[in-house]
């Protein structure tokens, strides 16, 4: 194994190792949380959309099918442009 061979494998293992470490707090995170549309900045959203392939690539500042988890009860009462949040995918003006 040459000097590059095992650099890639200590960072795919690090990688690993790192990702398997967080599953257990991301998974508690969603407890008392709920998804709100169109309330997420540009590249911030929490998770894929129609239009994107993963977390943080939203396009546009309230995106509407985008959604942030929130604390339950709450979505509704965050402001935007655009109006407040919503529990369900909104359409927003391009």
């Amino acid at each position: 194994m040459n000097r590059r061979d095992f650099q890639l494998a200590l960072a795919v293992s690090l990688a690993s190792t790192l990702a398997l470490a967080t599953l257990p707090a991301q998974a508690g995170t969603t407890s008392g949380k709920e998804k709100c549309y169109g309330v997420s900045l540009a590249g911030q959203n929490d998770c894929a959309t129609p239009g994107t392939s993963c977390a943080g690539t939203s396009k546009v500042d309230y995106q509407g099918d985008a959604w942030k988890l929130t604390p339950k009860g709450t979505c509704s009462s965050i402001s935007t442009p655009f109006g407040p949040g919503s529990l369900e995918p909104v359409k927003r003006p391009a």
